[in-house]
């Protein structure tokens, strides 16, 4: 399994793709890669590591209450305001599955703000911490 997050440090709760990669880059039955604000950077990477499944963790715009996580389906992507970087997910999702059948969940969570901060909200900040714990039982 190999899990993709993506997120701009420097804009608030978008950075919560990055601070997960920092936390569970210490399991070592998972294959973290942090795509910051370039997630098509590493598909190289990802074709390499040749993983089943694939979790792409990001801020997303549900219209939902900050800290709600929400596992987004593939062809509702496009439905939904996701994270701060150029290239849309669901490019890259087709891009990657044109190559092999993986596995690709995509997990969102609800952003309180997006400024130009390092700071991450406390109800983004609580979700992050819930949804790592989940991995990482679940992983084991």
């Amino acid at each position: 399994m190999l899990i993709l997050t993506v997120g701009n440090e420097l804009r608030g709760d978008d950075g919560l793709g990055p601070a997960i990669a920092k936390k569970l880059s210490k399991s070592k039955n998972l294959i973290i890669i942090d795509g910051g604000t370039v997630p098509e950077n590493f598909t190289g990477k990802i074709k390499k590591e040749d993983p089943s499944h694939i979790i792409i963790i990001d801020a997303v715009e549900m219209g939902a209450q900050p800290g709600t996580i929400k596992i987004i389906e593939k062809d509702k992507i496009a439905n939904y305001n996701i994270s701060t970087h150029a290239m849309p997910l669901s490019f890259l999702i087709e891009y990657l599955q044109a190559h092999k059948d993986y596995k690709i969940t995509l997990i969102g969570i609800q952003p309180k703000k997006l400024d130009f901060s390092t700071k991450i909200s406390e109800p983004v900040r609580e979700s992050m911490e819930k949804l790592i714990s989940i991995l990482e039982e679940t992983i084991q």
